[in-house]
């Protein structure tokens, strides 16, 4: 098919899913499988290749999921558990002020998401997020937009994460300057996007946190809590690995270090985030559970205690995953290239518009920054542009990346499960926010153009 057909089935099969969520109230992971199947009929898929690109997609996503959120949610059951949340929160409030707490936790999560993907760094950062929540009694989306956003800005924009180091590599941008006008823009478009953005939710969407699936403590039942550095300590070490590991990327695609060495190979697999998040969580079951006086059976409860609320999360978003891939594999990504490629725009604006329509159409951030990039490199090649200009044009393609993600994004299903939203508020909260969130990093991407 071509690109305009694919797009009326890809848009007809959103507002089907919209409508069975929203307006029949099935159950979002069935909604999902469902509107899928019927997709992937209706773009011709193969009949024999239907169910294993399902099972396929979705599988691809749960493998990467369900160990960070499974994981992550362990480790956050044991800070919770031993009272590190609440003794964390509480060292914040008292140096920040109640006020300052949202900003506090915005500005923490930007340092934390340097080294730690999106996912990740969400789900490390909750458990303290849950806590400040429960303790200042405020609408919990004063607290998680702007710390949900922070990991967003850094995930999209900013070097060593691999979607700017991949475009970067593609549109053959200075690796080093990247990363410094990453730094440089991201501050206003979190401001912006996420703590006034936050603050602006927190009065229209003012629920408070029910139950959060680290499942809270009640302060009498905490004995013997730990002290603040250790709980730092804790969230640090899977930081650490991590950043361990995506230095490494960033060494390797500077052609300073060569990723066939042994010791490269063992490091970056101790660094990589499921590992990262293991080690983390063994750790913790000895400083936060054994040496607190816990024994094996209780640590092992606390443990199990962590998974069950996190199910419905896990295949939510796999199916979410499922929905996305069902329309790359449909042709969608290569029929809008083909057709967008030749648009007769300004290049910065032509490779923001292409990374949209692709993130739009199919979901996944990354591939439509991919994409997009590929897609406009011999534009950028062949151009007599200056050093700052390609990297405003890298950042251009990032911004469009993360437009407006929506129901075929699995970033999309994860927030919004994790901080108990229906699909109507997710959609009006974290859907706007990478709406904002692109918009401003187009704005300050271009006028970078212009100046340069």
């Amino acid at each position: 098919m071509t690109a305009g057909p694919l797009l009326g089935i890809a848009a007809a099969a959103i507002a089907a899913l919209l409508v069975l969520v929203i307006r029949f109230k099935l159950h979002a992971f069935l909604a999902l499988i469902l509107v899928s199947l019927i997709t992937a009929f209706a773009t011709g898929i193969p009949v024999n290749q239907i169910v294993p690109t399902l099972v396929n997609n979705f599988g691809k996503t749960l493998g990467a999921v369900a160990l960070l959120v499974g994981l992550g949610a362990m480790l956050g059951r044991l800070v919770e558990n031993s009272g590190g949340a609440r003794v964390l929160a509480d060292r914040m409030i008292e140096l920040f002020g109640e006020k300052r707490a949202p900003l506090a936790l915005g500005m923490a999560s930007l340092l934390m998401g340097f080294p730690i993907f999106f996912d990740a760094g969400l789900i490390v950062m909750l458990p303290i997020v849950f806590a400040v929540a429960r303790r200042l009694g405020g609408p919990i989306l004063l607290y998680a937009i702007p710390t949900a956003a922070a990991f967003s800005v850094m995930h999209v924009f900013v070097p060593p994460h691999p979607g700017p180091v991949t475009a970067s590599e593609l549109y053959g941008a200075n690796l080093g300057l990247l990363m410094l006008a990453g730094l440089v823009v991201i501050l206003p478009m979190w401001y912006l996007s996420g703590y006034l953005w936050g603050k602006f939710c927190a009065k229209h969407y003012s629920f408070q946190l029910a139950e959060s699936f680290f499942g809270g403590v009640d302060d009498d039942e905490i004995k013997n809590p730990p002290t603040v550095g250790t709980v730092i300590g804790m969230l640090l070490l899977p930081l650490v690995l991590i950043f361990m590991n995506t230095g490494l990327d960033f060494l390797r695609a500077a052609g300073m270090a060569d990723p066939d060495q042994t010791w490269f190979q063992i490091l970056s697999t101790l660094g990589s985030t499921p590992i990262a998040l293991l080690i983390s969580v063994l750790v913790a079951t000895i400083v936060l559970g054994t040496r607190r006086g816990e024994n094996g059976s209780a640590i092992e409860k606390i443990l199990e205690s962590s998974l069950g609320p996190i199910c419905s999360v896990v295949l939510i978003t796999g199916a979410g995953g499922m929905f996305g891939g069902v329309l790359r594999a449909s042709g969608i990504g290569d029929a809008l290239a083909d057709s967008l490629g030749d648009l007769g725009l300004p290049v910065i604006l032509a490779a923001y518009v292409v990374a949209v329509v692709m993130r739009l159409a199919q979901g996944s951030a990354t591939v439509a920054l991919v994409t997009a990039a590929g897609l406009m490199a011999p534009a950028v090649a062949t151009g007599d542009y200056s050093t700052m200009q390609v990297i405003a044009v890298t950042l251009a393609t990032a911004a469009g990346s993360v437009f407006a993600g929506h129901v075929n994004d699995s970033g999309f299903w994860l927030v919004g499960r994790l901080l108990g939203m229906d699909v109507r508020t997710t959609l009006k909260t974290w859907t706007v926010q990478q709406t904002i969130e692109s918009v401003v990093g187009f704005v300050l991407a271009y006028i970078m153009f212009i100046i340069f």
